[in-house]
């Protein structure tokens, strides 16, 4: 297949980005060090172009029941203006993917999907639309994202609109005018922790927009950011990343959605779900810190005090501001209490790790 490429490929090389395939795109995963962008999120300001992402828009009379049925939050709770994490449900116990919901207009909502799954999510839901009076659109082609993410982000981007943008709350979002341009929707969202923004703008306005972003923030040391950061970022919040934490095998009740998942209505297969929601799973996605010099990645073996195979690593890192190695893994419930000890083979060496709290990391911005 072959590598597609973001709207603002070229842009990225001539500013030394280095390129990596990444969900079917050619992406910049750094542009200095993954240490030095990580650390500009935290403390600054920096901006991800992320316009890999799918769009899909969800609109006519029946929109709000088909996302009821399509997905795992209670979609009916949301004002316009708002925004809502969730995920697709599959029948087997699974999840299709992780998602944002945003609700337009009355009837009018935005669906945001990670990039690897933009077909596969597109045809699941093209099986349920039929019973109901709705229209879906694929805009993924037709936008760029852009992640303004660190605690200077609002100093930023309310440079560039008349929209008061620093009082927007945690998940919402506003349509406005953004240095000319209209009809930019500006969300108080992000991946990594630090408080920020995400931008969804035509392909057409994306390099002024971007040039734009980087005048205004030129004061505060803007830098452009890669997905290496946005790896360490996400992963100290303990925000999960799907084909890594989360799978069409992995059971969302396990993966600590709960919070997500909500049975107050009917949804695909949302009787299993309660059953396995009040009956408790065998096994829990936890965090683990390393005791012992050791970098965990995704994969490594993790055993119990006893040398017993109980799990793997789905994602970890070096932390870049605790200065040891963080991960997330699928035990058994029994191993799952915070304090509790575990081993992770790193390099056929079983090195002790703590069973933590998520997040690893607690900003004084938003969470």
């Amino acid at each position: 297949m072959e590598t597609k490429l973001v709207p603002l490929n070229d842009l990225h090389l001539s500013i030394g980005a280095k390129m990596v395939p990444f969900a079917g795109y050619n992406m910049p995963v750094r542009y200095t060090s993954d240490i030095d962008e990580h650390q500009c999120v935290r403390e600054h300001v920096g901006v991800f172009d992320v316009s890999h992402m799918g769009e899909f828009f969800v609109f006519g009379k029946g929109a709000l029941d088909f996302l009821q049925l399509v997905t795992s939050n209670d979609v009916s709770k949301l004002s316009i203006g708002q925004v809502q994490y969730s995920y697709f449900p599959n029948e087997q116990g699974g999840i299709v993917d992780d998602l944002l919901v945003y609700r337009l207009e009355n009837e009018r909502y935005m669906l945001v999907v990670n990039a690897s799954n933009i077909e596969k999510d597109w045809q699941w839901l093209q099986q349920f639309k039929d019973k109901f009076e709705v229209e879906l659109e694929n805009v993924s082609s037709n936008y760029c994202l852009f992640a303004v993410q660190g605690p200077l982000a609002g100093e930023v981007i309310a440079q560039l609109t008349e929209a008061d943008i620093l009082s927007l709350g945690y998940y919402t979002f506003l349509t406005t005018t953004l240095v000319g341009i209209n009809e930019v929707i500006v969300s108080a969202t992000g991946y990594t922790g630090a408080g920020g923004y995400e931008i969804y703008i035509k392909n057409e306005d994306a390099l002024y927009i971007w040039n734009k972003i980087f005048e205004a923030g030129k004061p505060y040391n803007i830098q452009p950011i890669g997905l290496g950061a946005r790896d360490t970022l996400r992963l100290e919040m303990g925000y999960c990343l799907y084909g890594n934490d989360l799978n069409d095998f992995t059971s969302p009740i396990s993966a600590g959605l709960s919070w997500i998942t909500k049975f107050n209505k009917s949804f695909i297969n949302s009787t299993a779900l309660l059953k396995e929601k009040t009956e408790g799973t065998t096994k829990k996605l936890v965090g683990f810190k390393m005791q012992e010099r050791g970098i965990p990645r995704a994969h490594y073996e993790i055993y119990n005090t006893q040398n017993h195979l109980i799990g793997e690593v789905t994602s970890g890192t070096q932390s870049p501001t605790l200065g040891q190695g963080i991960g997330m893994g699928y035990i058994p419930a029994e191993f799952s209490q915070p304090g509790q000890e575990i081993l992770i083979n790193i390099r056929d060496k079983k090195l002790k790790a703590i069973v933590t709290k998520l997040p690893f990391v607690i900003n004084n911005t938003r969470p």
